[in-house]
């Protein structure tokens, strides 16, 4: 007896790879037209096979009005001049370190610095506890090598392999999760730019452009320390947290108007909520209220990526539960979420901020900071 299967080739096709369907698009679709205008006016040097001159790099990142009023939009809100010395960094020969306390948007600028420099922020490690030799340089599909030996139909380039091969700039996400003897396998491809390939009996020798833009934390947990020999192959430089409360609540606006954007859901943002937010984490990172009160200091990263988050999922909770008014009793919820993750000693650290400078902007300022106050009993 024969079956006979009937595909439906419609239903079951792959979709398209576009930009709407991306849960994160790229850097270099989500800016595609920015980079294509820096482009078209790009008149200054620029080192070989860079797509942007390191002018217009920096333009890219860090925001430009152009005299025919086209504005490029500002990405990175922090030190102007480590954008800078990081683009000056990647034009030389050593390779770009970039630390700092988690949600400090080290990562953010990494992918940048790719898309303006390459058009390609996708060539990238993950570092993580069981990263091995293999992701940094190159494996071997074993079927193709054991029938046809050591051919290049086998080899199974690693993004360090494509990047050198290339000349584009190569990603390495949170290098220190990695075991110290992994993280020394880029001495040499740092130092000399080549990686052997002793099964072929040849070298890759790494093509103009190449680089690579490692990410590590510094108050994160299972942590490797790096070598003294890599450390000096890199160019360190440290993204600081957010002190200013205005910029901050800039940035929690422009992101979360941005998240909005990508998940078709039609929201005003709250400006005032941003605001009791953007100040909630500024004060509890740097220990001290605006009124000059000591607090207490707590375990948890209150970086303004967390931030982001909180608004974001009260966004969403009133967007789909309530009428679309955040509530205030929500953003405490996914507050204490954030806040618990390292420590849960931190959640009476929490209610002493409440019961303390909390209430005193209850009382000066009202409102939203009053519901704030008043939903400090979900804190337990």
């Amino acid at each position: 007896m024969i079956i006979k299967i009937t595909i439906n080739t419609k239903e079951n096709k792959m979709p398209n790879n576009n930009n709407n369907q991306h849960q994160k698009p790229l850097m270099e679709e989500l800016y595609k037209e920015e980079l294509e205008i820096l482009k078209s006016r790009d008149k200054n040097l620029k080192p070989k096979n860079w797509k942007l001159s390191p002018q217009a790099v920096r333009d890219f990142i860090l925001g430009k009005k152009f005299e025919d009023g086209t504005i490029i939009k500002k990405k990175f809100y922090g030190d102007d001049a480590l954008v800078e010395r990081a683009i000056i960094t990647l034009a030389g020969n050593r390779g770009l370190m970039l630390v700092g306390e988690p949600g400090t948007a080290k990562t953010m600028l990494s992918e940048l610095l790719s898309a303006a420099i390459s058009g390609n922020s996708t060539i990238t490690i993950q570092g993580t506890a069981g990263t091995n030799e293999d992701n940094i340089k190159y494996s071997w599909n074993y079927a193709l090598l054991f029938a046809k030996g050591p051919v290049d139909e086998a080899l199974i380039p690693s993004p360090i392999y494509t990047g050198m091969s290339n000349g584009f700039i190569t990603r390495f996400e949170e290098i220190t999760r990695c075991p110290i003897e992994i993280q020394d396998s880029l001495i040499s491809i740092l130092s000399d730019k080549i990686m052997n390939i002793p099964e072929q009996n040849r070298v890759l020798f790494a093509n103009a452009g190449f680089n690579i833009i490692a990410t590590a934390n510094t108050r994160d947990k299972g942590i490797n320390e790096m070598s003294s020999a890599l450390k000096r192959r890199f160019n360190f430089e440290t993204v600081e947290p957010i002190k200013d409360i205005k910029l901050e609540s800039e940035i929690i606006t422009n992101q979360c108007e941005s998240l909005f954007e990508l998940a078709n859901i039609d929201m005003n943002i709250d400006y005032d909520v941003v605001n009791v937010l953007a100040t909630t984490f500024n004060e509890l990172r740097n220990g001290i209220s605006e009124d000059n009160a000591k607090l207490q200091e707590l375990n948890s990263i209150m970086s303004t990526a967390e931030a982001v988050s909180v608004y974001y999922q009260s966004a969403l909770h009133s967007y789909y539960y309530a009428d679309g008014n955040i509530n205030m009793s929500t953003v405490v919820e996914n507050l204490i979420g954030s806040v618990v993750k390292e420590n849960k000693d931190d959640v009476s650290k929490l209610q002493h901020y409440f019961n303390n400078a909390v209430k005193i902007k209850a009382q000066k300022l009202g409102h939203r900071w009053q519901e704030y106050y008043e939903s400090r009993n979900i804190i337990r």
